[in-house]
């Protein structure tokens, strides 16, 4: 596991390699209440995204975790809930 806290700094950089970003958006500016489909992130970039999140962090997403009114501030809080109850197994 790479740490026990994921951030939007986390999220931008897996973003990038797993999907690139759509020209037309600053992912250096403040993007965590716009949805992902606004960010130019359709559904197989979210599950690429997912993926790459679950085999860094090792976790599971539920695929419905990803769905289409996902924002980074929802998937943000998915993955740190999944990071904590890991760590709570583990304990």
């Amino acid at each position: 596991m790479a740490s026990t806290q994921f951030t939007l700094d986390d999220l931008r950089r897996i973003l990038l390699e797993a999907a690139g970003a759509d020209e037309n958006v600053d992912l250096a500016a403040d993007i965590q209440d716009t949805t992902f489909e606004v960010l130019g992130y359709e559904s197989i970039a979210l599950l690429e995204t997912g993926g790459r999140i679950e085999r860094e962090y090792g976790i599971v997403l539920d695929d419905d975790d990803l769905g289409d009114d996902l924002t980074p501030r929802d998937l943000i809080a998915i993955v740190n809930t999944q990071l904590s109850q890991s760590a709570s197994r583990a304990a």
